[in-house]
C-alpha cells in the first residue's frame, strides 16, 4: 500500500478535506545546484492535492492523518494513462498506412489516435475513479494539534 501524510483543513458530516504537498525528487539529489530541474521547481508554483475523504471519527484542522492507497489501483491507473494513448498511436497510424498508403496518411493517423487514446483514458478513468479500490483511505490518524503541549520553565 502506497502511503502518504496530509494535512485536516476540515471536517464536517463525515466528511474530511484533506491537504497534502507534492513532493519533488529535488531534494533528495545531490546535483541541486546544476540542476534546471530544481531551479524550475524552486521558481514554479507550489502544487497541492486537496481531496474529500469520508471519515467516521471526527478530525480537527491542523490534524495530521496518514492516507493510503492500493498499489494495484496505482499500477493500473498509470498503465491507463500511458498505453491508451499509445495504443491508440500505433493502431490508427497503422490502420492510416494500409489505407492511404502515405507516410503524411501514417502520422496523421498516429496524432488522432494517441489524441483519441488521451480522450479514451480520461474517460475510463472518471468512471473508473468512482470505484472505491481507486479511493484512498485514512489508516493512521495523529493527535490534534491543541492535544499535546510542552511547557518549560523560565
Amino acid at each position: 500500500m502506497m502511503r502518504e501524510w496530509a494535512t485536516v483543513v476540515a471536517w464536517q458530516d463525515g466528511i474530511a478535506t484533506l491537504h497534502s504537498e507534492a513532493k519533488t525528487s529535488c531534494n533528495s539529489c545531490s546535483a541541486r545546484k546544476g540542476c534546471g530541474s530544481h531551479m524550475l521547481n524552486k521558481r514554479g508554483p507550489k502544487d497541492a492535492h486537496v481531496m474529500h475523504i469520508a471519515s467516521v471519527k471526527p478530525l480537527q484542522p491542523g490534524q495530521r492523518v496518514e492516507l493510503g492507497i492500493k498499489e494495484s489501483s496505482l499500477l493500473g491507473s498509470a498503465l491507463l494513462v500511458y498505453m491508451t494513448p499509445l495504443f491508440g498511436l500505433f493502431i490508427v497510424a497503422g490502420l492510416f498506412q494500409m489505407l492511404f498508403h502515405t507516410d503524411l496518411a501514417a502520422a496523421s493517423g498516429a496524432l488522432l489516435g494517441g489524441v483519441g487514446g488521451f480522450i479514451l483514458a480520461k474517460g475510463v478513468s472518471t468512471l473508473l475513479g468512482d470505484r472505491e479500490a481507486f479511493q484512498p483511505v485514512i489508516l493512521n490518524v495523529a493527535l490534534p494539534p491543541d492535544l499535546l503541549r510542552v511547557e518549560t520553565e523560565a
